[in-house]
């Protein structure tokens, strides 16, 4: 499980049924866990409904060979909660 910061996002996301389709340790040892889901995440709808504190921004990659994603960066904890890229759209939009 991801940070108490996110935990509430991440729990949504499972309740729902949305497929996770990784989790671990990513990108560097700056990261410590950060979970994807097959959606696309809508971050100003989940900002607000969250409450999600200041620690937690936006978080928003659009590689080219390295994937896409977007979703919510914890600064305190290192962990993450991302879904696909809104131009490149995987699976349905979660609000």
């Amino acid at each position: 499980m991801v940070c108490e910061h996110l935990r509430p996002l991440e729990q949504a996301l499972i309740d729902a049924g949305i497929k996770e389709t990784a989790r671990g340790q990513v990108w560097s040892k700056n990261c410590r866990e950060w979970v994807y889901f097959r959606c696309v995440l809508n971050r100003p709808a989940l900002r607000e409904r969250f409450d999600l504190p200041a620690c937690v921004v936006d978080h928003e990659h659009r590689g080219t060979h390295d994937g896409q994603e977007a979703g919510f960066y914890c600064q305190t904890c290192k962990d993450g909660v991302m879904g696909a890229h809104p131009g490149n759209p995987v699976g349905p939009e979660f609000a």
